[in-house]
């Protein structure tokens, strides 16, 4: 029984996708890393054990951020002018090519990873740069953090600036050993398979992730149908291909055998969509750094209905904010201007299907994440939400809304990852 703890406060979750369960003034028992279960009265069982009076607070599921680039931390606010590929060349590509220098990169590491802690986002998928070394820095800090997490060293051997290039040969080199140095090394960081997009990667250097993807049973991460002129480039670049999508599928980087999220998908077509829901490949919906950078409103009701797996996303710094909360209200917001503008069919994002999107529909990258079902991990926020309270006595489901829409990481009081509560970072 010494695994055993047992939380008390008013739980919410989503078990199923736009259904809130809550249980007001519930028992939450955690045996080690999972949840055994949500009681009402506490079994006799239970009765030697203490338990964790959290009162009238919140107890929530962590949220899951499905892709952001630790590299871009700094960059957050800027180029918001631009577009995408622009956006990459004045911004973007100079700033990554300082983590070369490992001092740099910690000072930087530690703030982005301190901020996750911050705003209560308990699992994430990283893109970090094309520099082994600093890579492996960021895994550790986010292992001692306490954090869970897929880190991606980032491949690129074409169109890239010469200050920010790689060979083909040394890069797949680097990514074996970071891939062999890490597979094992943490309980709840783990490397991902990383190329940057198809325009960056040669046939070569994607034939090679994906044979690595194989050799080692590692997750894959990258870009898709992002911006309309990104697009553009890779029908020429893959005249013989018949979509984005398609390129990645070639050469084993497009789910199936390995769990796969692709960002974006802002324009995809048909086609891709069929090969999505065949693959099982996760959408990480990214909305602020798609209004940010001028790419469009993704179809995310269309990408539910059919069954594709969808995930919230930051994507810092295309997205300005890496709280996951503010990532659900634009969600809302452009499902609604989308339902406005460009297609009457795709209804509205509810309160609690984003809720879902924000925690058990990214978790399920991680495996039984996102839940407080029987069995699942758990990842819990605790939210103090009073100073939110107005003259009106609000349901639970309210009290969230709320928090969603109003709150922000001062209303966390604390943090849980695979069961354990975790301290302020120090670096």
């Amino acid at each position: 029984m010494a695994s055993l703890k047992i939380l008390k406060g008013n739980i919410v979750h989503t078990p199923k996708f736009g259904e809130f369960e809550i249980k007001e003034k519930a028992y939450l028992v955690v045996n080690g890393a999972f949840v055994e279960g949500i009681y009402e009265q506490l079994p006799e069982k239970y009765a030697s054990i203490d338990i964790l009076d959290y009162g009238d607070k919140l107890i929530i599921p962590g949220f899951v951020d499905l892709h952001l680039h630790a590299s871009q931390f700094n960059n957050r606010g800027l180029g918001v002018d631009k577009e995408l590929l622009d956006w990459l060349n004045v911004y973007t590509f100079p700033e990554e090519a300082k983590y070369e220098d490992l001092d740099f990169a910690k000072k930087a590491y530690e703030k982005f990873v301190y901020e996750l802690w911050k705003q209560g986002t308990t699992r994430s998928v990283i893109f970090a740069t094309i520099h082994k070394e600093s890579t492996m820095l960021l895994m550790d800090m986010i292992d001692k953090a306490g954090l869970g997490a897929f880190v991606g060293k980032l491949n690129m051997d074409r169109n890239s600036p010469d200050f920010y290039i790689e060979d083909t040969k040394k890069s797949l080199e680097d990514t074996e050993d970071y891939i062999r140095s890490t597979k094992d090394k943490y309980d709840l960081v783990k490397p991902i398979i990383t190329p940057r997009f198809v325009p960056s990667c040669t046939e070569e250097m994607m034939k090679g992730l994906g044979e690595l993807a194989d050799k080692y049973d590692v997750h894959i991460q990258s870009h898709l149908s992002e911006n309309r002129s990104e697009i553009k480039w890779v029908e020429e670049l893959h005249p013989d291909c018949s979509s984005y999508a398609a390129v990645y599928d070639k050469y084993g980087l497009f789910g199936g055998d390995h769990p796969t999220v692709m960002a974006h998908c802002v324009w995809n077509t048909e086609e891709e969509m069929e090969l999505m829901l065949k693959n099982n490949v996760f959408v990480a919906h990214s909305p602020c750094s798609n209004a940010n950078v001028s790419s469009g409103i993704a179809p995310i009701r269309k990408f539910i209905d059919k069954g594709i797996p969808v995930g919230l996303a930051s994507d810092i710094s295309g997205g300005h904010k890496l709280a996951i909360p503010d990532a659900m209200v634009l969600a809302a917001q452009l499902a609604n201007l989308r339902w406005v503008h460009i297609d009457d069919r795709d209804e509205h994002l509810s309160t609690a299907e984003l809720f879902y999107l924000a925690t058990k529909g990214g978790g399920e990258f991680f495996g039984k994440v996102g839940s407080f079902e029987e069995g699942y991990e758990f990842d819990a926020l605790i939210i103090d939400d009073t100073n939110l309270f107005d003259v009106n006595d609000r349901t639970l489901e309210e009290r969230v809304q709320k928090y969603i829409y109003l709150g922000d990481d001062r209303n966390i009081v604390d943090r849980y990852v695979a069961g354990n509560r975790l301290e302020e970072p120090k670096f």
